[in-house]
């Protein structure tokens, strides 16, 4: 099975591999820096290097156990082969941002205003956040992001932890979603990102090790869904 270095170490940009299968869609390898995309972060893209040629990583995808790493072009590796593997580290640290931003707003808005997130989607220039809000419009959202960034210029640490299913379960609304809700009723270990002394929540995704590494977050927009749904979007500077 990959070891997948990203869940223990977001900060790992370049790692040695193994090849472990060849596929006509890519290659999987032995252990991976590679997210391979999920709860709204983007899959990592970088490059993979082997025998003094480059091939660029176009995709990271989930197969099975096993994480597949798209490839521009044929590569000719075989099972065996060691490679060198180098993230595209720019796009992976404002992924990170990101997400640990959508952490800090939606503890916020979970503790605070009672409001549900139900989904989202983190980008590179801005993210989306959408939340079962009916009262919630531009101006109450100028104020809320306002708080989030109080919040992240405490310079809060971030832990990741790994915890039994029964330790997880008796933690209250750890998990706030519904497919997490029915995720982890088929996981025995939960692994969980912490925002210390203010939130934790079930997450497998890459993070930040402290909120003022998000920098400054902004409102680049407000939009009305639906009666319930609401949408945040949000840069990250």
């Amino acid at each position: 099975m990959v070891e997948k270095i990203f869940l223990t170490d977001s900060y790992m940009k370049e790692i040695d591999a193994s090849v472990e299968a060849v596929d006509p869609d890519g290659i999987e390898l032995d252990q991976t820096i590679f997210y391979p995309g999920g709860g709204g972060e983007p899959s990592d893209i970088g490059k993979i290097s082997f025998n003094g040629n480059t091939f660029k990583v176009v995709k990271t995808s989930k197969k099975g156990e096993g994480i597949l790493h798209a490839l521009d072009h044929e590569s000719g590796l075989n099972v065996g082969e060691k490679v060198h593997c180098e993230l595209d580290w720019e796009k992976r640290y404002k992924f990170m941002r990101h997400h640990t931003a959508i952490h800090v707003i939606g503890g916020l808005m979970e503790h605070k205003y009672n409001a549900l997130y139900t989904g989202g989607q983190i980008g590179f220039d801005r993210s989306h956040y959408d939340f079962d809000m009916p009262e919630l419009n531009r101006e109450l959202a100028e104020k809320i992001i306002q708080e989030s960034q109080e919040i992240i210029d405490r310079n809060l640490e971030i832990r990741i932890k790994v915890l039994t299913k029964e330790q997880a379960l008796q933690i209250p609304n750890l998990v706030r979603t519904e497919p997490g809700r029915e995720l982890i009723k088929r996981l025995n270990e939960v692994r969980v990102v912490e925002i210390v002394g203010f939130d934790i929540q079930m997450d497998g995704g890459t993070h930040v090790m402290n909120t003022k590494e998000i920098g400054k977050i902004s409102l680049s927009g407000f939009e009305n869904k639906g009666t319930h749904r609401k949408r945040i979007n949000v840069t990250v500077d």
